[in-house]
């Protein structure tokens, strides 16, 4: 899905900034091939990490010059963020993480056991792990949304404890944004009808479902955008 996401941005950049998106795409392919060989989690884990690191290097290229002006943005840097950038990827990354329990709480799935991250009693796991199938679609859309219409700007943001986050008003744009972007719908092409964005984590879920409940038929396949 971060893919799916630079594909979308390719033929709308230029210059240095769509070789930059090119080579990622080509560093994800090896990437990708490497993963085929992978036999350990902390392995593809890392994989997952280099891939991610370079995605975000090209997001002031997503969000062009005069936003990338506003909110410069270096590296990634969770606890605490950093910068505007990061404390929007942090505190989107939450609300996919809380979206995505909710409607695992919905199915027969047990939210502490999970495949990639470490399982614990008071770890809900498994929505770490199916947040990230649609952080690229959830998240980072909102952001880059959000940062282009001018609906967050620098003055939503407050340095405090070492770090920068988000205001109240800041944080109530963002839920506002978030809130209807879960209820957009789009055509979907298994179900020939239209199911919102948050549908899609459900049916996310249930697929799990029908994998664990009969592991010898068809192989689990993650979600993939296909618009």
């Amino acid at each position: 899905n971060i893919g799916r996401v630079i594909k979308y941005y390719v033929p709308r950049l230029s210059g240095a900034a769509q070789t930059a998106a090119e080579l990622a795409l080509e560093m994800m392919e090896r990437e990708g091939k490497a993963l085929l060989q992978c036999t350990d989690i902390p392995t593809l884990m890392s994989v997952e990490g280099r891939v991610r690191d370079r995605y975000y290097q090209l997001w002031p290229h997503f969000l062009g010059e005069r936003v990338a002006t506003q909110f410069p943005y270096d590296r990634r840097e969770r606890r605490p963020p950093s910068n505007e950038l990061n404390a929007l990827i942090s505190f989107g990354n939450s609300l996919c993480y809380t979206t995505v329990l909710r409607q695992i709480y919905r199915t027969a799935l047990d939210p502490t056991i999970a495949y990639l991250h470490e399982p614990g009693e008071r770890r809900f796991s498994l929505a770490l792990d199916l947040s990230e199938v649609f952080k690229p679609l959830l998240v980072d859309r909102a952001i880059f949304r959000l940062l282009k219409n001018g609906e967050i700007t620098p003055r939503h943001f407050e340095r405090r404890l070492g770090g920068c986050y988000l205001t109240e008003a800041g944080r109530k744009v963002f839920v506002a944004h978030w809130d209807e972007r879960l209820r957009k719908t789009v055509q979907h092409r298994g179900l020939d009808k239209k199911v919102s964005y948050e549908r899609l984590v459900r049916l996310e879920c249930y697929k799990l479902v029908r994998h664990l409940c009969d592991p010898k038929g068809d192989a689990y396949q993650g979600f993939h955008m296909w618009w």
